[in-house]
């Protein structure tokens, strides 16, 4: 079975290398770091010195402690000052501040976080924002990307007439289960109704002998690890809505309720109100302009999508809607982080867009 999405998806990944590849010569033959570029957020999700094959559909989503810690060596040597997200609107809104930020985040609370990330910021005295889905956390939802890499990695053969498709496939290799990652996440984020295709998902998960919230449970923090990591001077705490749904796929109602009501539980296992919020997802298709509007009306300070980007100071920042930039497990070297730092690939691919 061949797989024109994980075709395309390696197509793009090497793009995108090439690029931070010629980004790092031209800064290696004399072109400066734009002085315009204020700040930099960073988005992460697990921080983790196992190894992880390249293949595997959510290999992007891991970086090693060790690259993570030469990324803060790198931005601190490159004249950025670690600020913590919650106080970044303040210090980019006062005129007489000049300084570069960067700020650390990791979305959806993952148990390597606390045992591999909070070692190296501590290290650095770094503060780092972790964004808490309150669904994984009480084990009322799973993850349904990590429920569909472990059915495409472990099974042999899958029957997906309990999705409403009457086919069976046969895994055999690579690229069949990678195929079949690709079918279930487009079932997923193709569908209008999130909530039923992720429970088809996980009934077709328990047919071939797997526990999808059993999983979230080996992934995740629960309140009381929270509880312990918000003992760390550095930790900070971001809503990330109960349920991790697309916000725009939502009804007004459940809207108010994700964001609101995230923070109610968010407040619960840390013991302070938390300020700073992320779209799940956070690309345009999942973030509009209701669910900002949202997002500033449910009072956060700051909100992050995960549309990239850096800070500049010539323009005045949406707070509810700021943009990341991945440290993503496919790019981890440090040249790769000072040609992100430099702007140069989000201007490129700005100039493309506009083309």
């Amino acid at each position: 079975m061949f797989s024109l999405q994980a075709f395309k998806r390696s197509a793009r990944y090497q793009l995108i290398r090439a690029g931070l590849e010629g980004t790092d010569l031209a800064l290696r033959t004399g072109l400066p770091l734009s002085a315009a570029h204020r700040s930099i957020i960073f988005a992460m999700h697990h921080v983790d010195p196992a190894p992880v094959a390249e293949w595997t559909p959510n290999a992007w989503l891991t970086i090693t402690p060790k690259f993570l810690d030469e990324t803060i060596q790198t931005v601190l040597a490159q004249g950025f000052t670690p600020l913590a997200l919650e106080d970044l609107p303040e210090r980019l809104s006062d005129a007489r501040d000049s300084r570069r930020y960067v700020c650390f985040t990791l979305d959806d609370g993952y148990r390597d976080n606390a045992r591999h990330a909070a070692p190296v910021f501590q290290r650095h005295g770094v503060p780092y924002t972790l964004f808490i889905t309150a669904g994984f956390v009480e084990r009322s939802r799973s993850i349904w990307w990590k429920t569909a890499q472990e059915l495409a990695l472990t099974a042999k053969r899958v029957d997906l007439s309990s999705c409403g498709i009457e086919e069976t496939l046969h895994l055999d290799g690579r690229t069949s289960r990678v195929a079949l990652f690709d079918r279930l996440s487009n079932m997923i984020t193709e569908a209008e109704d999130e909530d039923a295709a992720v429970a088809m998902l996980d009934t077709l998960a328990r047919q071939h002998g797997m526990d999808p919230r059993g999983l979230t449970e080996r992934l995740t923090m629960d309140a009381a690890e929270l509880s312990a990591l918000a003992e760390d001077r550095l930790a900070r705490f971001g809503a990330h809505t109960l349920t991790h749904a697309n916000l725009r796929k939502v009804s007004d109602k459940r809207l108010r309720s994700e964001l609101t009501e995230s923070a109610e539980r968010l407040s619960g296992y840390v013991g302070a109100k938390p300020t700073t919020f992320a779209y799940p997802y956070g690309y345009p298709a999942a973030v509009g302009g209701r669910e900002v509007t949202a997002a500033g009306e449910a009072g956060f300070a700051a909100a992050v999508t995960t549309q990239p980007g850096l800070l500049t100071s010539g323009s005045k920042e949406n707070f509810a809607a700021l943009p990341r930039v991945s440290l993503n497990g496919f790019y981890q070297r440090q040249r790769y982080v000072r040609a992100l730092l430099s702007g140069l690939p989000f201007r490129l691919a700005f100039r493309k867009r506009r083309i």
